[in-house]
């Protein structure tokens, strides 16, 4: 019997993807690798969502809850330990469900990125300009050199845009021209893209906003900045996180702090949205179907995904 085949839920925030996943990974004999940047963060639940592990219903997760705030969360790294948990999960006979909508982390997952070298002078001197005249003007920079990579990477994600601006300047090429050519995903994977009508998913991340500050995310900031969240480099920039520590510093009001989490997470989604929409081997579905999963399952052909012959 050959190993089982994995899948990958990906889509917009908001869409459903953890549920799939879940129901999928319950149904077919599964585990889940995370895939979503913010979920690798100890502390990091209501703002990013996450489902809690009486949740679970017996599920194994994987690439959750594996770095503090203060650690920097890097694509390459998730990629050498993602790997290892899918190949690890097919060999036991589970069925690999990995599931977020990080768009460089799932391609560089199921396409096997190889991330270009990088230049220390190129990047202390980029990092200057982010310290010295904020992260507003290095995104306004890429979007000038690279407005695709600009339009992918939160512009509140220093880090990112420093380092896309790095490769730009040392290869001379635009920074998705380091990322593969979109052909047979790793392992062949098989990918379903979760996405709803733009209006109601409108409204439903404005329910998540609202829900996510009356169950805690304020006092979920004060403990994590406790553990070092302000000293973070990738933490601290996550939606809805940023929002509350700029209310924090009296920058302005907390309504104003929901609404510009909001905001920021439609935003968010669009560029989701047009990312996940260019790859050709996504088979969508849509979030409202009853019988989601198992219309799922018999779009991506249930016996390939276990191994049968």
């Amino acid at each position: 019997m050959t190993p089982p085949v994995p899948i990958a839920v990906v889509g917009p925030t908001g869409t459903g993807k953890s549920d799939l996943a879940l129901d999928l990974a319950v149904r077919l004999g599964g585990e889940i690798v995370n895939i979503d940047a913010m979920q690798l963060y100890r502390g990091m639940d209501i703002g990013t969502a996450k489902l809690a592990p009486d949740e679970w219903r017996g599920i194994r997760y994987h690439q959750l809850d594996v770095l503090d705030v203060t650690q920097t969360a890097s694509v390459a790294n998730y990629q050498q330990a993602a790997v290892r948990d899918v190949e690890a999960i097919a060999v036991r006979g589970a069925v690999p469900v990995i599931v977020g909508g990080s768009m460089m982390y799932v391609q560089s997952l199921l396409d096997e990125w190889s991330f270009p070298a990088t230049d220390a002078a190129v990047r202390a001197r980029w990092e200057a300009v982010l310290a010295a005249r904020g992260v507003a003007a290095v995104h306004e920079e890429l979007s000038r050199v690279d407005p695709e990579a600009a339009a992918s990477i939160l512009p509140t994600d220093g880090r990112r845009l420093v380092r896309a601006l790095e490769v730009v300047e040392i290869t001379g090429r635009p920074f998705a021209a380091s990322a593969p050519r979109i052909g047979e995903p790793r392992w062949g994977t098989r990918i379903v893209g979760v996405d709803r009508e733009s209006a109601e998913l409108d409204e439903r991340i404005r329910l998540r906003t609202r829900l996510m500050f009356e169950r805690g995310l304020v006092d979920e900031v004060r403990g994590l900045i406790e553990l070092g969240l302000r000293e973070g480099v990738t933490a601290p920039r996550a939606i809805g996180y940023a929002q509350v520590l700029a209310w924090l510093d009296g920058e302005y009001d907390l309504d104003e702090a929901q609404e510009r989490t909001f905001i920021g997470t439609r935003r968010y989604v669009r560029r989701q949205r047009s990312w996940f929409r260019r790859d050709t081997r996504i088979r969508w579905v849509d979030g409202n179907d009853p019988d989601l999963a198992d219309t799922t399952i018999r779009i991506l052909d249930d016996r390939r995904i276990l191994g049968e012959p």
